[in-house]
């Protein structure tokens, strides 16, 4: 089968990241030290070599970006200083503007102005339309769903949470379509879309392949990246839930017992999420990892809006704490206009979506095994007799 060369493609892989491409020589050092690799899978040298003849198909078909989980081994011995993590690390954002068909990813992720710029602009929308839209301010107790009905915001989470789940699973689709689709020879039985399913549901929820990134480290410093993300992946996700599904709950003017479910619920996903966001932007100040040492805008982006959503939040019980009715009022506006661009447009277009696209391209890889180890026995299967 021929294969279409593209020869601006290693111009278009460096506007998503650092890494030079063109001083790598194939010697195969990355491929052998990287845990993850296989004969099917031998990333990052074979991924390099696509971009290197520009085939830019091959790269879209493909899932090795989203197996690297960047433990740094390979930039590390890497005798040209070619930084195959990093270059791993460029494709996968490439990966993410190609699935997007909005081609907002793609002005995100090669665009500074675009980036901060969409993300100031819906942040002030959002707090015009809080001020606009408020109830009356009263300032004698505080009484915040009296300023921000409950059954509007709840409405308008309701809607964010459709608009999310529609771009999402369109740019899902079409990760489908160009990895299950154009990168098959032979179509893959449906069964296998069920039978493996469990391999979305355990990467989805464990995140345990960052065990096997850290696990032969010979120094480690303080808690492995697996916990670190593990814990702001269950605060994220506790937070969403609790505010798109159970937001009459949890947003009230009565204050509950320490000890209420509500409350350390909360508690338990303000901490992770301060921890995990701090974690990031500090190791990314220091640059003392593989990992951190080089940092996009979208890598700052995101923890930064964690941080700024979860000290906010920590400010707004506060102030209800202390009966602070003004100070809460406008505090949760400012809240507001942090939760929106990390949601609107961090989640289906930015750094967030990696979080589901590398369980599902896990996902793919089992079904297109077991779909391969199928086609093998019915070959050597023998034939039936008449």
């Amino acid at each position: 089968m021929s294969i279409r060369v593209d020869p601006d493609l290693l111009l278009e892989i460096k506007e998503y990241g650092d890494g030079e491409v063109e001083t790598c020589f194939n010697c195969g050092n990355c491929t052998a030290i990287c845990p993850f690799t296989t004969d099917d899978y031998p990333f990052p040298r074979n991924m390099i070599r696509l971009v290197q003849i520009g085939a830019k198909d091959k790269l879209k078909q493909s899932i090795d970006p989203w197996l690297c989980y960047y433990c740094g081994d390979c930039s590390q011995t890497c005798p040209r200083g070619a930084e195959p993590g990093e270059i791993m690390m460029s494709l996968r954002r490439w990966l993410t503007a190609q699935y997007d068909w909005t081609g907002l990813a793609k002005k995100f992720y090669t665009s500074k102005a675009w980036e901060i710029g969409s993300m100031v602009v819906l942040g002030l929308l959002v707090a015009f339309l809080a001020l606009f839209l408020s109830g009356p301010i009263v300032t004698d107790q505080v009484e915040l769903n009296t300023f921000a009905p409950v059954h509007i915001i709840h409405i308008a989470d309701l809607i964010l949470a459709g608009f999310l789940t529609f771009f999402i699973a369109t740019n899902v689709f079409r990760m489908h379509k160009n990895i299950m689709w154009d990168g098959m020879d032979k179509k893959v039985p449906l069964k296998l879309y069920f039978t493996e399913a469990w391999e979305l549901i355990l990467h989805t929820l464990t995140q345990k392949r960052w065990i096997q990134c850290d696990e032969d480290k010979e120094e480690k410093e303080g808690i492995s990246k697996w916990l670190t993300h593990l814990l702001m992946m269950s605060g994220y996700g506790l937070m969403l839930i609790m505010v798109v599904f159970f937001l009459n709950w949890f947003q009230t003017d009565e204050i509950y017992s320490f000890w209420h479910p509500q409350r350390l619920l909360g508690y338990y996903a303000t901490a992770v999420l301060l921890f995990g966001s701090g974690s990031a932007i500090w190791g990314r100040i220091k640059k003392n990892t593989q990992l951190h040492r080089f940092s996009h805008l979208s890598d700052w982006i995101f923890p930064i809006l964690l941080l700024a959503v979860s000290i906010t939040g920590i400010l707004i019980h506060s102030f209800r704490y202390f009966g602070l009715p003004i100070a809460t009022y406008y505090t949760y506006i400012i809240h507001l206009a942090f939760v929106a661009p990390m949601l609107v447009l961090e989640v289906p277009f930015g750094k967030w979506s990696h979080l589901y696209y590398r369980p599902l391209a896990i996902y793919f890889q089992a079904i297109k095994e077991k779909a391969k180890q199928e086609q093998a026995s019915a070959k050597t299967a023998p034939a039936s007799a008449d």
